[in-house]
């Protein structure tokens, strides 16, 4: 049984016990207004950590698909001999572009049908492979080869689920397409590879071997339908790109250099992410904004400011470059094609500008080294970025700057849920005359790979403060907001939603958005609690062309929470009510157990005068209440 479905059944029993506690009182008056709330608060958050974008909501299905060599060979890639095949394989220093110089080149000195050799690539923990359905794939080779056999393996059976075969000849490097359908008779498995066979002897040099499957609105190169279908039910308003420590890096050199992301995949270099992995790139700066077309969201632009995680930092002359580039990359994102760099995005295949309104500068400045030269480095990015752009965007500094007058201000908190529950009035008495608040990153942090149910009443706790102070903070997004759950991928615990390769669930905290950003008013207020837990939030918004209040209830005790609603200008008669529950703060959802928390919409008599009503113990309940 889900332990939402329990809802009902707990709210009677608490009803009995609830004349034991002492019972509070909630009073609202929906005519009174108190702030608007702003439009963009819910949005998205996201880096390349735990596998999110390779291996995560990035669809490619390869790992390495540019044969990078280290010490241990070919990560993620084996040699296939079959029979009494024979091959042998060197890394060769030629490759089909600038960017990719190197390739891994195949000697099969012998090899026939069924005695045939070649490479297999285990994908990012096994293959997602569903029955029914096209596969697009390609490679660059060159060399005298005949015809490649490439084909989806099962890993349990070695029976081939789909496959084509692919001509090479050649001396000069080339990009070969195919494309390979499975047929009807399996159960989806994430148990298969892929393999690149020849039944003749070659020489052949391969790079860049990349496979899709079907992705979000079909988008080449495009995104895990799946998870984008989960980041729909969040309402977001934007995405935060392309990531915090993933935009500084390590070093300089590993920063997200925008310029080497954009453009067709073979001119894409690939970087060191700062999380102990090599980023593909194919997440570059066009994908993050068709990522944000596809959800009908606006990009938060976040810049590299000169400072990476080890200390490396430019600053005077020294930061000229990096400004310019800034300039360039604002006007990739938003100039048409009469400029320099609307034209190259024209040209990447996306001739109408994308709306921006929103430019971070930087990342956790005030962290480390670089926090004595922020202020700098701000107010001089800032200036050109004004300069050229008058008026137009505004700019969120890192952390407080002396200098430079930022728009926003970007606080970041990861805490436990007894942290944030003390949190929960940090923002009413804050000073309004100063820069909006932007909190860029925030989670409460128990459970792992994914928040548990107790991590979820502390993120609904904190959101409840967050909207009843949505006049100073004007966007929050969660991070990290993926994590790949298999054994070696994560680097950060408690993470939003988690998946494999053919599966995803949310968390309990995913849940605790959705409700959240699914039932938020355009403006706050007056309210009042009184007699409640100090383990009790809430927060009360109004949509105003739907006249509808949306009345949102934490109870993080493991007591129910007894409550007598006085709503003025409510309309009597059935109310929704939709409740996520667990037993504990321990429960959670896994990559096995998905369903166990979810939401549940039931329904409660709502009177002309006081209603009685009680929250079961560890309950986060949304009512939507019309109003006159």
């Amino acid at each position: 049984m889900k332990f939402g479905t329990w809802v009902a059944l707990i709210g009677l029993f608490a009803g009995v016990i609830s004349y034991a506690q002492t019972d509070g009182k909630i009073v609202i008056d929906t005519t009174k207004k108190v702030t608007s709330v702003s439009p963009n608060l819910y949005g998205l958050m996201t880096e390349e950590i735990n596998y999110s974008y390779d291996g995560g909501i990035y669809a490619e299905m390869v790992a390495n698909r540019t044969l990078r060599k280290g010490w241990d060979g070919y990560q993620h890639w084996s040699y296939v001999t079959r029979g009494d095949s024979k091959m042998t394989v060197e890394h060769v220093k030629d490759g089909p572009s600038t960017a990719l110089p190197s390739s891994i080149a195949l000697h099969i000195t012998s090899a026939s049908a069924g005695n045939e050799a070649g490479l297999a690539n285990e994908g990012y923990w096994g293959m997602a492979v569903r029955p029914l359905t096209v596969y697009q794939g390609s490679f660059y080779a060159k060399g005298i080869a005949g015809d490649a056999r490439v084909a989806l393996v099962s890993n349990e059976t070695g029976s081939v689920v789909a496959h084509a075969d692919v001509p090479i000849s050649g001396a000069a490097w080339r990009q070969y397409h195919f494309s390979m359908k499975t047929d009807g008779d399996f159960a989806p498995s994430d148990g298969n590879h892929l393999e690149i066979t020849f039944a003749q002897p070659a020489n052949v040099q391969l790079q860049l071997v990349s496979l899709f499957p079907p992705t979000y609105h079909d988008r080449p190169n495009g995104n895990r339908p799946d998870l984008m279908k989960m980041l729909t039910e969040m309402k977001p308003h934007f995405l935060r790109l392309p990531g915090g420590n993933y935009l500084e890096g390590d070093h300089i050199k590993e920063r997200f250099n925008w310029k080497e992301t954009i453009g067709p995949l073979v001119d894409r270099p690939t970087h060191q992410g700062p999380w102990n992995y090599q980023s593909m790139d194919g997440m570059g700066l066009l994908e993050f904004l068709e990522w944000c077309e596809d959800l009908n969201i606006e990009p938060l632009l976040a810049v590299y400011a000169g400072y990476s995680l080890t200390g490396e930092q430019v600053t005077g002359k020294d930061l000229d470059p990096y400004i310019q580039d800034t300039l360039d990359e604002i006007e990739y994102v938003t100039g048409d094609t009469s400029t320099m760099w609307g034209a190259v995005r024209a040209r990447d295949g996306h001739p109408t500008p994308f709306p921006l309104h929103y430019v971070e500068i930087g990342n956790e400045d005030g962290l480390g080294k670089g926090k004595k030269s922020y202020d700098e480095r701000f107010s001089r990015i800032a200036e050109a970025i004004r300069s050229k752009y008058p008026g137009r965007f505004k700019l969120i500094a890192t952390t407080p700057v002396a200098k430079g007058s930022p728009d926003l201000i970007d606080d970041h908190y990861y805490l436990s849920p007894d942290e944030f529950f003390a949190m929960d009035k940090k923002y009413d008495a804050y000073d309004r005359k100063g820069p909006k608040i932007f909190i860029g990153e925030w989670a409460t942090r128990t459970g792992s790979p994914t928040p548990n149910f107790g991590a979820a009443l502390g993120d609904a706790a904190w959101m409840t403060s967050m909207e009843r102070n949505s006049d100073l903070i004007e966007m929050a997004s969660y991070a990290p907001l993926f994590t790949n759950v298999n054994p070696g991928a994560m680097q950060w615990p408690t993470d939003l939603i988690g998946y494999t390769a053919d599966k995803a669930y949310g968390s309990p905290s995913y849940w605790a958005q959705v409700l959240f950003a699914q039932h938020l008013g355009d403006h706050t207020v007056e309210s009042k609690a009184e007699g409640v837990s100090s383990r009790f939030f809430w927060s009360a918004t109004v949509t105003t062309q739907k006249k509808l209040l949306h009345l949102k209830l934490v109870n993080a005790s493991d007591m129910p929470q007894g409550l007598t609603l006085d709503i003025k200008g409510a309309k009597a008669g059935a109310v929704a009510v939709l409740s996520l529950h667990a037993p504990t703060r321990f429960a959670t959802n896994t990559i096995d157990r998905p369903h166990q928390i979810e939401p549940v919409t039931t329904k409660m008599p709502l009177a002309k005068e006081a209603t009685k009503h009680v929250v079961p113990a560890n309950t986060i309940e949304v009512l939507d209440i019309p109003l006159f």
